[in-house]
């Protein structure tokens, strides 16, 4: 029996709806939880921050956006886990200036490249590091520091929290443009470095400015100077390095930042979507005000290709200081 041509074509425009509904099901992003890497241990500021961060998304996405911390390594087992993960934007990273960028030139055998192992969603922010000084050394700026170092090369010393840690290149940064010899002594973290600071064992220190504001705000450390090209919003009357330094020191940033990442190949759309999701999260009252709290200043633009170009020019920043501090790790 020969069908009336009508209901033939509305057969087959019934059977064309059917047959793309599987489709769209499947391109339907996300629908199912999404896990949010942080290659740090849990309890720092890192990890905090994605806690944060991972609250709102679950808000903007209608999915939920879980922390899971994978720590080792200085950040790298983490990045090295999201680097091979199925590149399918349900797995992200909440990464830093370490496996970001100074790992890159600072550990043998890297099994991931920060500037094509990943797929940037968004560049966060960054936080200062600042360089604070012991009451007693007196010293009340930049310049002075500098003129009683050189006056009496290689006796004074500042704290890091271990070899290769940005508050150990910080300092071979700054030697390097001031022409200075600050000694530079290693400890297992930054609370070690900090006690023996208190102590008046150590000289000074470079540290991030939300770790340094409370002993800065009771006088037990005294803050020189910012460590990045602008001033702090967070301590806004001290000055920054740069501009305390003269044209040696022109150009001096050391800050710890933040970025999203994804595996490399994760379709565009998706990556979109995060992002877009990501910096509506940023732009809550909630998100903007405690993180500004901790110090921690906005980034100027949180496009994908930003982030980007961002990780590769502080790759290659970062591989000429640890070329000079002479420091390589397993």
């Amino acid at each position: 029996m020969t069908l009336p041509k009508r209901n033939l074509l509305g057969m087959i425009a019934g059977a064309a709806m059917l047959a793309a509904l599987p489709v769209q099901a499947q391109d339907k992003f996300p629908d199912r939880p999404i896990m949010f890497v942080v290659p740090f241990p849990p309890g720092g500021p890192t990890d905090a921050m994605a806690r944060i961060l991972a609250t709102e998304l679950t808000r903007e996405l209608g999915q939920a956006v879980v922390v899971e911390n994978r720590a080792g390594a200085g950040g790298n087992i983490g990045a090295d886990f999201v680097a091979r993960a199925n590149p399918d934007g349900y797995t992200i990273m909440f990464g830093t200036s370490g496996p970001l960028a100074i790992n890159h030139s600072l550990y043998k055998g890297l099994k991931y490249d920060p500037r094509t192992s990943f797929e940037p969603v968004i560049y966060v922010g960054y936080l200062p590091n600042i360089l604070v000084v012991r009451p007693g050394l007196g010293v009340n700026s930049v310049q002075e520091l500098i003129a009683k170092e050189k006056a009496k090369p290689g006796t004074l010393n500042y704290a890091s929290s271990g070899n290769g840690a940005s508050s150990h290149l910080a300092g071979v940064l700054f030697n390097g443009m001031a022409g200075t010899q600050l000694v530079h002594v290693p400890y297992k973290g930054t609370g070690p470095a900090l006690n023996d600071l208190l102590a008046g064992q150590v000289d000074m220190t470079f540290t991030d400015i939300l770790t340094a504001m409370p002993y800065i705000k009771s006088d037990k450390v005294k803050a020189l100077g910012v460590a990045t090209a602008k001033r702090s919003s967070a301590m806004p009357d001290i000055p920054t390095i740069a501009e305390q330094g003269g044209k040696e020191l022109k150009g001096y940033d050391v800050s710890v930042f933040f970025g999203v990442v994804a595996p490399k190949g994760t379709p565009a759309d998706r990556v979109k979507l995060l992002n877009q999701a990501f910096t509506r999260a940023l732009a809550t009252d909630k998100v903007r005000q405690t993180f500004a709290a901790q110090g921690l200043e906005a980034s100027p633009d949180h496009s994908p290709a930003y982030l980007g170009r961002f990780i590769k020019a502080e790759v290659d920043k970062w591989a000429k200081v640890v070329q000079q501090s002479g420091v390589q790790l397993d």
